[in-house]
């Protein structure tokens, strides 16, 4: 399968075994142009899953292991509105309060989360971009949403025992 095509297939190794993720370029062409960028460049080699919520989701993408803040490429615009849900093991961008401010964080739903879906472009209504689903690996993911977490930093729900990304590549 190449980057171009329209369910690219990306591959998530983690120091808790591997994912895989299918990506939807027809309803999220900006959000997965976006993420196979950082994948191509290597971005995510080496980085947290730095959030961890058991009853909600996995976050990662952004932070180093030394818990330092990776240099991103401009945010994208939010892709939300493209008739996909926050369903159990689907992917989804991180952002922050402004709608149009994702760049390289993502997350993984663990349990289905409606009220992060589009439902108006105002205020809280844009949602989270969904972009994909794990295809394999749902137990990995599984593993690291029952890992301990506690605060670091300033931070909360950050693993007590690093989880890692150690290689994130498109699978041919």
């Amino acid at each position: 399968m190449s980057a171009d095509a329209a369910n690219p297939v990306v591959s998530i190794v983690t120091n808790h075994g591997e994912i895989t993720l299918e990506l939807d370029r027809v309803n999220a062409p900006i959000t997965v142009d976006n993420f196979l960028k950082y994948v191509e460049k290597g971005h995510y080699d080496g980085t947290l899953f730095h959030r961890v919520m058991e009853t909600f989701m996995i976050q990662g993408g952004g932070m180093n292991e030394d818990f330092s803040e990776k240099d991103t490429m401009d945010p994208i615009k939010n892709e939300a509105n493209n008739g996909l849900s926050n369903e159990r093991g689907t992917v989804a961008m991180a952002r922050t309060n402004d709608p149009h401010s994702a760049t390289s964080q993502f997350f993984i739903n663990v349990v289905k989360n409606d009220f992060l879906n589009f439902t108006a472009p105002n205020g809280s209504g844009w949602g989270y971009t969904v972009f994909g689903k794990v295809t394999h690996g749902m137990d990995v993911v599984d593993k690291i949403r029952k890992v301990a977490t506690g605060s670091h930093l300033g931070h909360g729900n950050v693993p007590t025992e690093p989880v890692i990304m150690t290689k994130v590549r498109l699978i041919d």
